[in-house]
Parts: structure tokens; C-alpha cells; sequence
């Protein structure tokens, strides 16, 4: 961990993708957490890969979130096994093969996430679709060999949402090396043009209406999306605390004659109050990813949990980076500091599904009943 950590921020200075950190995991088989043993893969549950996330999380966040996207893949498989569901078995077999999977489902302006989609996705006689349009926010673009992307087939008579699997080696896509962001530099979660690339017939994995609807696939994908996304902001904000400690006890004060500012009364407050928003994260996510791993039924409960989950999380690591800045002094502001790093790192957790209104609104849908309109 501490190999990783070393390396965070010189990719983050050179705006570079994470090569040895990927190559490091990928020998200790980290991106086959998810799969099982028998074929040769760790056989960990969602609690497990969460608290990996999250310790990896404190040592290199951009590393940790593009590697969300192979995990969030390889993890929705493992959900739908638990529940009897094979389709996307292949997903973790290719994974414990060493092949790498990316989350290319975002795009620009589309506020309703899975259930809508402005690619079009053509369907051809042998059961295969060409896809064109664009996703954004595609993390592991150096190095992912299946990309997973959805559009929509508006060519029968009710209009279906077309997920499905790319290689790498297929034509008809382009990868423009646009990412060049505030934060989470390294995880180089480029552009993807999408322009007549082919999913053959059976790497088509699902087709479902527009809109919301119940089919596992949807649960699954929010689960470990929402999940994963939590942990690694929660790493964030456990080492936020962690740094903001060792500043205090080690910078010293004038005014209080040369004593630490482990002694300063408004130092103690902000990193009192920093701990104690962090200690209500950490029983949730256990609370949680322990439940889905033991397959429990929280009913209509389920997503406004899972995305009141994602905006504490996010929300919460914001916070408590800042209250970690403002104990730890102008050497912070420094873009080589470590706390400067995370600073800009935890305002992506904004730009994650779901967003704050759209979280607010599906837990109002929950105990309101549907808006009015």
C-alpha cells in the first residue's frame, strides 16, 4: 500500500494513468476479487471488496475509483449469481482470465442514468447491435479490454434499452484523450466516440424498457455502483483525519507557547468534529454491503438506501477534507500536499449517480408515494 501511495502524486502532477499501480494489483489478484475460487479468483462478497476499496482508497483515490468500474462490472456479475441469475457469468470467468472491464455507461445530459439513453443502438438480423454516440466519464480508458455500454433500439415498436459488451480490439470507436481535470487525474476517465462499434449476438446481455423498472440487472448495478463509490470516499475521509492528526501534533503554535496545535482549543473542535462524521459512515457500509451479501430483502427500503448512502459518503468525506485543511495550515493549499490532493479528489464525488437532488427524490418517492403532477 505504501508502493501506491508513493506513486499517487506523481500521476496526479503528470496527469497520467496509473500503469504500475494496475499492473501491481493485477498480480495480487485484486481485479479478481469478485470471482470465485474455483475458478481461480478470491471469492470475496461486497463487504469485502468494499473494505479493500477503502483502504486503498486512503493510499491512492483516482486509482482506487477507476478500479471501481472493473469491480462495480465483476460485482454486479456476483450479485445476479448469488440470486440465481447466470447472465453474466462470463463476466467474471473473462475477469479471473486477467481481462479488464470499464463502466461506459455516462453521458452528457442524461439525468436519467440507466433508465433512459441517448446513443442509438442498431440491431442487424444476426442478433448483434452497432452502437454510436458518445459516453463520458469512461475510467480505465488506457487499459480496459471490455468496455460495457448501453444505448437505445428505437426500431420495434416500444423503444428497448440495449446493454451489452465491446472488445477492445473492435473497430468502430474512438477514445479522445480529453482528461484533464481538477482531480482524480490518474484514474483517465476519457471521452469514448462511439461510431458504428459491433457487440456481436452474444455479448448482448439484456434489453430493457425506457424507464424505470424492477429487472435485477438495475439493482445490481446500483448496489456496487452506489457502494464502491462510498467506500472509496470514505477512504478519503479517513485519511483526511489521519493527516489532520499528525499536522496538529506536529506543527506548533506561538501563541501558545510553542505547544502543538493538538492543544489549540479550535483545532481539537475541527478534528473532533471530523471524527464523528466519519463514525457514522463506517456502520453503514458494514451495515449494507452485509446485507447483500446475505442476500436480505429491504423491500422498496433498497434504493433510497443505496443512494442515501453514496450522498452521505461523498458529502461527509467533503466535509471532513475541509475541517482536515482548515487543522492543518497553508502548507495544505500547496498542490503537492497530500491534503491539497484530496481536496480536489472528493469534489468528483459529486459528479457520481446519483446526484444529491436525484437521491433526495427517490427517498421522497419512497416515503411520500410518487410526485403529483
Amino acid at each position: 500500500m505504501e508502493r501506491i501511495r508513493s506513486r499517487a502524486p506523481g500521476y496526479d502532477q503528470r496527469n497520467e494513468f496509473f500503469v504500475a499501480d494496475l499492473a501491481e494489483l493485477k498480480d495480487a489478484g485484486y481485479l479478481k476479487m469478485f470471482a470465485p475460487k474455483s475458478l481461480g479468483g478470491l471469492g470475496f462478497g461486497i463487504a469485502e471488496v468494499a473494505l479493500a476499496q477503502r483502504r486503498l482508497a486512503t493510499a491512492a483515490p483516482a486509482t482506487a475509483l477507476a478500479i471501481n468500474m472493473h469491480l462495480v462490472w465483476t460485482g454486479v456479475a456476483h450479485l445476479l449469481a448469488e440470486r440465481g441469475d447466470t447472465s453474466l457469468d462470463f463476466v467474471l470467468r473473462e475477469a479471473a482470465d486477467g481481462e479488464v472491464f470499464a463502466f461506459g455507461n455516462s453521458e452528457a445530459g442524461n439525468d436519467s442514468v440507466l433508465f433512459d439513453s441517448k446513443p442509438v443502438a442498431t440491431p442487424s438480423a444476426d442478433g448483434s447491435y452497432t452502437f454510436a454516440g458518445t459516453k463520458i466519464f469512461t475510467s480505465l480508458s488506457p487499459a480496459w479490454t471490455r468496455l460495457g455500454i448501453f444505448g437505445k433500439d428505437s426500431t420495434g415498436e416500444e423503444p428497448v434499452l440495449v446493454h451489452a459488451f465491446i472488445d477492445r480490439d473492435a473497430a468502430g470507436y474512438t477514445i479522445k484523450e480529453d482528461w484533464d481535470t481538477v482531480g482524480m487525474r490518474a484514474s483517465q476517465s476519457n471521452t469514448t466516440l462511439l461510431e458504428g462499434v459491433r457487440a456481436p449476438a452474444q455479448r448482448v446481455f439484456r434489453k430493457l424498457p425506457v424507464g424505470p423498472n424492477a429487472d435485477p440487472l438495475i439493482f445490481a448495478i446500483f448496489a456496487c455502483f452506489e457502494t464502491l463509490v462510498a467506500s472509496v470516499y470514505t477512504g478519503i475521509g479517513e485519511r483526511a483525519l489521519v493527516l489532520a492528526v499528525a499536522s496538529a501534533r506536529r506543527r506548533t503554535s506561538a501563541k501558545h507557547g510553542g505547544r502543538s496545535y493538538a492543544q489549540d482549543p479550535a483545532t481539537r473542535q475541527r478534528i473532533a468534529r471530523a471524527a464523528l462524521a466519519m463514525d457514522g459512515l463506517y456502520p453503514q457500509i458494514e451495515a449494507i454491503t452485509r446485507d447483500l451479501d446475505g442476500l436480505v430483502d429491504r423491500g422498496s427500503q433498497w434504493f433510497p438506501q443505496l443512494v442515501g448512502l453514496k450522498v452521505r459518503a461523498t458529502e461527509t468525506a467533503k466535509t471532513v477534507v475541509d475541517l482536515a485543511i482548515r487543522s492543518s495550515g497553508g502548507g495544505s493549499y500547496y498542490s503537492t500536499a497530500e491534503l491539497g490532493r484530496l481536496y480536489r479528489d472528493v469534489l468528483a464525488g459529486g459528479f457520481h449517480p446519483s446526484s444529491e437532488d436525484s437521491a433526495l427524490g427517490t427517498i421522497a418517492t419512497a416515503y411520500l408515494g410518487p410526485e403529483e403532477l
